[in-house]
């Protein structure tokens, strides 16, 4: 979008359109309409004018919004969640960085989920079998686990009823993470889990929105083929969830945040020692004009001294902005998280993306094409 780019209310939007509401939610979804949060009221979205305009007169989308039909041996997933143009990064027509000022993972959640009213985290209680040993990976994976033994498939149920599932499985694995407590937000409860200063949990939200969803992985992958089997949604949410774990962003957090430990001491050398490592700080593949992720992460964290050198440092060697890893990794050092906090801070967010995911496969119904092709011994060979 240029700088001259014209916003307008939701209201003016369907005059122009003459269309229902649903119809340019559906527009916002598929890539059509760029939306943004109102700045005087982050609930309400905004509009941008030229894309309706370009619509009206039946224009192509924008480059970069239009994918083509998936090829000979690839698996096509048609999702309405999320979509990366021009280098950022959109939940369901909104740029995510800009939901990370204010908008907290409740709010994205209902924003992936495609709920457009009501709020399905109101009322919900701590279970008081919470699991309560080993890390909170271990934790959480524990709580999706005994919510896919409980809840029934997913195949023929209301979709309220699942979206319901959905925010008792997310609510449970925030619990299992930081411990049951008063119902407060997602970031303030796993704030008060690891005893942080409340002035800071606004870094934790920020964290969680960015980390939410990506347009496609391995773990999208996981979570809808679970989902498109009629698994329950928190065991669909439970196969996305082990399969990120092996991710090549966690790969890179952890990798970021033993650098950083070490790093601390001297910064330049730290660099100058690890310059040749491609998998700390090559560029990553899905974004290779750099990952607005870290920059909007950071963007509400003051670095202590020594860490601001290692983001210096990081960024002369790499020539760009430290990337969503690295952000984890810096701003849980900053906060005195745990060694895996940057890693909770993964799961956590990025498993509200999932259920939406899951929810999302269940709705359209869309099917996932892939074929499965034998190369093994001839049937009944020795």
């Amino acid at each position: 979008m240029d700088a001259e780019e014209r916003w307008i209310g939701r209201r003016e939007a369907l005059e122009r359109l003459g269309v229902k509401t649903q119809t340019l939610y559906a527009y916002v979804s598929r890539g059509r309409i760029t939306a943004r949060p109102d700045p005087s009221d982050p609930r309400r979205s905004l509009y941008a004018a030229n894309d309706i305009e370009r619509l009206l007169r039946g224009e192509p989308a924008p480059a970069g919004v239009v994918r083509h039909a998936a090829s000979r041996g690839e698996a096509e997933v048609l999702s309405g969640l999320s979509t990366v143009v021009d280098g950022r990064l959109f939940y369901r027509g909104l740029d995510a960085a800009q939901l990370a000022h204010q908008a907290t993972l409740e709010d994205v959640a209902r924003r992936l989920w495609g709920l457009r009213e009501g709020n399905p985290f109101a009322g919900l209680r701590p279970r008081v079998d919470l699991f309560t040993g080993g890390s909170i990976r271990s934790r959480m994976y524990a709580t999706l686990a005994r919510r896919a033994g409980e809840d029934p498939p997913g195949a023929g149920r209301a979709m309220d009823d699942l979206a319901g599932d959905a925010a008792l499985t997310l609510n449970e694995a925030i619990d299992a993470a930081a411990g049951p407590g008063p119902r407060l937000f997602f970031h303030q409860r796993l704030a008060r889990g690891w005893k942080m200063i409340e002035r800071d949990a606004h870094l934790l939200r920020r964290a969680l929105v960015l980390c939410a969803d990506v347009p496609l992985d391995h773990a999208v992958m996981a979570t809808r083929t679970a989902a498109a089997g009629g698994a329950p949604m928190a065991g669909a949410a439970l196969a996305g969830l082990t399969t990120l774990a092996a991710s090549p962003l966690v790969r890179r957090t952890q990798a970021a945040t033993a650098f950083v430990i070490e790093a601390r001491r001297d910064p330049a050398g730290a660099v100058r020692a690890r310059a040749d490592d491609a998998d700390l700080f090559g560029a990553e593949e899905d974004w290779p004009q750099g990952d607005p992720r870290g920059a909007a992460l950071l963007a509400g964290l003051t670095l202590p001294p020594e860490l601001d050198a290692v983001r210096r440092e990081v960024e002369a060697a790499t020539g760009r902005t430290v990337d969503l890893a690295f952000a984890l990794a810096l701003t849980a050092r900053a906060l005195d998280l745990p060694r895996e906090g940057a890693l909770d801070l993964i799961l956590a967010g990025r498993l509200a993306g999932l259920l939406g995911h899951a929810l999302d496969q269940r709705r359209s119904g869309s099917p996932i094409r892939a074929r499965l092709r034998y190369v093994g011994p001839e049937p009944g060979a020795n």
